[in-house]
């Protein structure tokens, strides 16, 4: 069985040796890298394009999420997981959005840490289970999103994910660079968007995906 290859970004040494060494522990896991603020941690991604990459969401430069933000940018793929010591709600859902897989409070890093890293590494996703309670009421929002608005399962995935990009707040052009298709292209996603959750005005589809982004992800 292959390892699972890890790169490790925190500012904090001590907790980031302790970390490693909670890791390194396990015979399936192989650190392959540190870094202390998100400049070193990109490069460090770019350099040994891990499984999995561990951020804390607060480092000097980048932040976690500035860090996934130009992972994402420059095509580099592997699963995240972020560190916090932050329970926050918004914290937590904006993760979620950007498509983190994996979210651990820093309390709770040492004895969770290993478990994460096989989690997201399969395939799946993994939050400290003291913040169970956000997923339950996040899941309650999208069932009653769907009810109020039935048309988003007529979506198709690549019109979903325009309209999770809206409401990141990217614009047609943007949204077209990344999907590497013509802008004509995104404004016919946009057209279908509106006729099938039946929007309508010109600031509509925006508003809506603004509002509803933490149901979108």
């Amino acid at each position: 069985m292959n390892r699972i290859r890890v790169v490790v970004a925190d500012d904090h040494p001590i907790f980031a040796r302790g970390l490693r060494q909670v890791l390194a522990a396990d015979r399936n896991i192989e650190v392959l890298a540190e870094a202390r603020d998100g400049e070193t941690a990109l490069a460090q991604i770019q350099e040994h394009r891990p499984d999995v990459v561990i951020l804390d969401v607060d480092m000097p430069g980048k932040d976690g999420f500035e860090v996934v933000r130009a992972m994402e940018a420059q095509g580099l793929s592997c699963a995240v997981i972020f560190l916090t010591m932050h329970n926050n709600e918004s914290l937590f859902h904006g993760a979620l959005d950007l498509g983190v897989q994996g979210y651990v409070l820093k309390d709770s890093a040492l004895a969770e840490v290993v478990e994460a890293v096989k989690v997201v590494a399969g395939g799946s996703n993994f939050a400290s289970p003291i913040l169970a309670t956000y997923l339950f009421s996040r899941r309650a929002r999208e069932k009653t999103l769907l009810k109020q608005q039935p048309g988003l399962q007529e979506l198709t995935p690549t019109e979903r994910r325009v309209l999770q990009m809206i409401g990141d707040g990217q614009s047609t052009a943007e949204v077209a660079e990344k999907l590497f298709v013509s802008v004509r292209t995104v404004e016919h996603h946009r057209a279908h968007i509106c006729s099938k959750l039946n929007l309508h005005g010109r600031d509509a589809l925006l508003r809506f995906a603004l509002t509803h982004r933490s149901q979108l992800a």
